[in-house]
């Protein structure tokens, strides 16, 4: 039975609102009125196109553009495939009840036609990057429509959310580098750690409707140490970012910065309480700001090189 919804992150309001009725739903179902996710996509594109040395300005600004662009449509993609997924466990859970697809607004052939197009956009984008790109781009599909699975099978989906949102800092670096290397290897390996911290606050929203339905989270498996989990993942992330930094050789002005983005993710473990679900999502929204800084730090490392 549908819960009502005491807690939702659905926003109806603003622009969406103003939309046409028939369009409004497909802007839903591409979580168009939350660009947090979009941003959280992105920035590990960024953070890989800025890593490695010997890249033409214009060259990176052109690959951030595109992988701008392609973050909003493969975002809405992954988001069209999880609801396809999730459509009827989103009707128990009552922050997911509200969604095009679990609440009837929109129909499975609807949602198909729609991630078909958005296909087809993002196809478009991926064949303006390099051929060692376009491999890896294409090779990123079955992770985004193996995500949703992962919550019925392991108690870590947040952990394979890592390994699909944080893709985009491997196919940066190959768009700019047009190679991978242990430089690339340990930046993935800070976005996968940055990704499972953060997924971990936002599903501590979720923890007594994922206990009542069976769904398996590492929210669920860490809520007893909610801190000290999430410090760890945060502590590591930093640790590999480090290593990436030394491994491509960059500038003092990296190391200079790097506290910045650290204080940030300090801050989110001394203000988590994994009981406030309206403080766990300002927390995870607050990771945009947190990304951009890592960017700032790469970019001065990139300017002292």
């Amino acid at each position: 039975m549908t819960q009502p919804a005491s807690h939702t992150d659905i926003r109806t309001d603003g622009w969406i609102g103003r939309l046409p009725a028939p369009v409004r739903p497909y802007a839903l179902l591409a979580r168009l009125d939350r660009p947090i996710g979009t941003w959280l996509l992105f920035l590990p594109g960024v953070w890989g196109i800025l890593l490695p040395a010997g890249v033409e300005p214009r060259e990176r600004m052109r690959l951030i553009v595109l992988f701008g662009i392609g973050s909003i449509v493969m975002r809405a993609a992954g988001c069209v495939v999880n609801d396809m997924w999730d459509r009827d466990i989103d009707r128990m859970v009552a922050r997911t009840a509200g969604r095009p697809l679990a609440s009837g607004a929109l129909r499975m052939r609807e949602a198909g036609l729609f991630l078909l197009a958005l296909l087809l956009i993002g196809f478009n984008i991926l064949m303006c990057l390099n051929p060692l790109s376009r491999v890896l781009g294409a090779s990123s599909l079955l992770l985004v429509g193996l995500y949703p699975l992962a919550k019925r099978v392991t108690w870590w989906p947040q952990l394979v959310m890592g390994f699909t949102f944080g893709f985009g800092a491997p196919l940066g670096y190959a768009a700019a580098a047009d190679h991978l290397d242990l430089a690339q290897a340990a930046l993935y390996a800070a976005t996968i750690m940055w990704q499972l911290g953060f997924d971990t606050i936002y599903g501590f929203q979720d923890m007594e409707d994922d206990a009542r339905i069976g769904v398996k989270s590492t929210s669920r498996l860490m809520a007893s140490q909610a801190r000290g989990f999430v410090g760890a993942c945060y502590v590591i992330a930093l640790a590999a970012l480090a290593t990436a930094a030394a491994l491509s050789h960059q500038g003092w002005g990296f190391w200079v910065t790097l506290p910045l983005p650290a204080a940030l993710l300090a801050w989110q473990v001394a203000r988590l309480d994994e009981h406030d679900a309206p403080q766990c999502l300002r927390l995870f929204r607050f990771n945009r700001e947190t990304g951009l800084a890592v960017a700032l730090v790469l970019l001065a490392g990139l300017m002292t090189r």
